[in-house]
């Protein structure tokens, strides 16, 4: 791997007569990359919520293919994953997503134990379903043997049997919206309340669509996938189109096998 941008004496590897920053480059470390990825530090106040999201698209904008990110995916980029996912209190997820990717517990990564220790921040991050209707399998996994209890964001007049179900699963259900569905500002809240600030998200694309007409969203990891589809694929954003788009600015990029790893904040 090499990083584009910013280019440092550290990570850029030269090609023979080459200028610095070409060349195939090396493999980086976890902890390389955890560095690479790190949320801010707190400031004088203490943390405040920072929400991020991680997702692929292809060169064509394609967010999945066959329904799936997986495809569009590489190796080095299931390692990102998993490190933005060591970094994070909480993962937040739409529950289209999860019964499609088959979603299952954040898992304890030795590599990460004693960087998630000196944080304050317990062996895995909470899975965090955002979900109106509740339509869920909750003999899954993903309720019955988490390592930290899964959480389920709703609204206010969430089905009280659904809400039942969720809870007699083990899952902790939190309010985060007046009516049926979620508001994304209130689940932020709603979830910092609860001490998480690294906030995560995996979209699927609609729920990345809320966040951003919300705008709720500071952080944008974006891999670039060197692939075309075609077809009908979804965009990692769905939903309304926001009055002024939202403009934010390149904050690092790395690159392995033509595979362009970005990342992007509020501008």
């Amino acid at each position: 791997m090499r990083r584009l941008f910013p280019v440092t004496d550290e990570t850029a590897v030269p090609a023979p007569g080459g200028a610095s920053g070409e060349g195939t480059g090396r493999e980086w470390t976890l902890q390389e990359l955890a560095a690479a990825y790190a949320y801010p530090e707190p400031g004088p106040e203490g943390p405040v919520p920072w929400l991020r999201a991680n997702m692929v698209s292809t060169l064509d904008g394609a967010a999945q293919h066959d329904g799936r990110s997986q495809p569009i995916s590489s190796a080095t980029d299931m390692r990102i994953f998993g490190t933005l996912r060591a970094l994070a209190d909480v993962v937040v997820v739409g529950a289209e997503t999860v019964r499609q990717e088959g979603y299952r517990p954040a898992r304890a990564r030795e590599d990460f134990a004693a960087m998630r220790e000196a944080a304050g921040q317990r062996p895995a991050p909470a899975i965090a379903v955002v979900t109106a209707s509740l339509d869920l399998d909750f003999s899954l996994p993903l309720f019955t043997s988490p390592l930290v209890p899964t959480l389920i964001l709703t609204g206010a007049a969430a089905a009280p049997d659904r809400v039942a179900a969720a809870e007699k699963a083990g899952a902790r259900v939190v309010t985060a919206g007046d009516g049926i569905g979620v508001d994304p500002a209130l689940a932020v809240r709603a979830l910092a309340d609860l001490g998480h600030t690294r906030l995560l998200t995996e979209g699927g694309p609609r729920l990345l669509g809320q966040m951003v007409a919300a705008g709720v969203l500071d952080e944008l990891c974006l891999t670039v996938s060197p692939m075309l589809t075609a077809g009908e694929a979804q965009r990692i954003a769905g939903g309304p189109a926001v009055t002024v788009p939202h403009r934010f600015g390149l904050v690092s990029m790395l690159e392995e096998d033509g595979f362009l790893f970005t990342r992007y904040g509020r501008a």
